[in-house]
């Protein structure tokens, strides 16, 4: 087996990256952060992403075990550092990507490890994985985008309640939460993300990727500027390729053939 910290793999225009440390539970030491963070810019021609662990687990989080150094100052030692260097920096990769992304989640999807899922644009979770914001039975405060992630896809009230408890989300709750979009079992799980990572590899790249970044600046910015992104947004995919197959395809009453320009 490869000794490399995030396996990938490319399935036609699905590019597959695969946290890879099951000895671990796929916990996230900075080699598993700076690999995963290489593997996102280095996509090449892929036109959506799958991301996902193996079969006990999604991640378990950040590996507190690892050895990394920690900065630290005069008052001591500096977690935030290591965010602003590691973590942060993976999750603006994540959000800016400029097609698709998919989770498949087995397991635990704990720490930072929920938070790379929740980073996502479609969730598939197996029937026995749950995700978990462990933080505060360490002393710490939610970090890889948790909060806002939380709240803005299941509301105040159940953010404070995953994030101050510190409980276990299960799977069919985080469905009922809106912060995944879909349950299957355990077995097809992979399978069936990777069906829809084929299926949003095959669309309008273009569009897809702005309608995924439309959907991030949408969390964030005024109604105004949203209507303003929208008109630029929808003359670029105007100028496409793929528009004139849509439209063609429309007119002819068959299934459009995008080629993703």
């Amino acid at each position: 087996m490869s000794d490399a910290h995030i396996v990938t793999e490319r399935r036609g225009d699905v590019a597959i990256l695969r946290i890879n440390r099951p000895e671990r539970m796929n916990a996230m030491s900075a080699r598993t952060v700076a690999e995963l963070h290489t593997a996102l810019k280095e996509l090449g021609s892929a036109r959506s992403v799958l991301l996902t662990g193996g079969d006990r687990a999604f991640s378990s989080g950040a590996d507190l075990a690892s050895g990394d150094p920690v900065p630290s100052d005069d008052n001591g030692p500096d977690l935030g550092a290591t965010l602003e260097t590691g973590y942060n920096p993976l999750l603006m990769t994540l959000r800016d990507l400029a097609v698709p992304a998919v989770a498949a989640v087995n397991g635990p999807a704990a720490g930072v490890g929920c938070s790379l899922a929740l980073a996502c644009d479609l969730i598939v979770a197996g029937e026995n994985a749950y995700f978990l914001q462990a933080f505060t039975r360490i002393g710490l405060v939610p970090d890889g985008g948790s909060a806002f992630l939380l709240t803005s896809g299941a509301g105040k009230a159940r953010a404070m309640e995953a994030m101050l408890l510190a409980e276990k989300i299960p799977a069919q709750k985080a469905l009922e939460w809106g912060l995944i979009n879909r349950v299957v079992p355990d077995g097809e799980v992979e399978e069936t993300a990777l069906a829809l990572a084929t299926r949003l590899a095959s669309g309008p790249t273009f569009a897809l990727g702005r309608t995924r970044q439309a959907a991030w600046s949408a969390l964030q910015s005024s109604f105004e500027a949203h209507l303003d992104l929208e008109r630029r947004d929808q003359r670029d995919a105007g100028r496409t390729a793929d528009f004139a197959e849509g439209v063609a395809a429309f007119l002819e009453k068959r299934p459009a053939k995008f080629e993703g320009r």
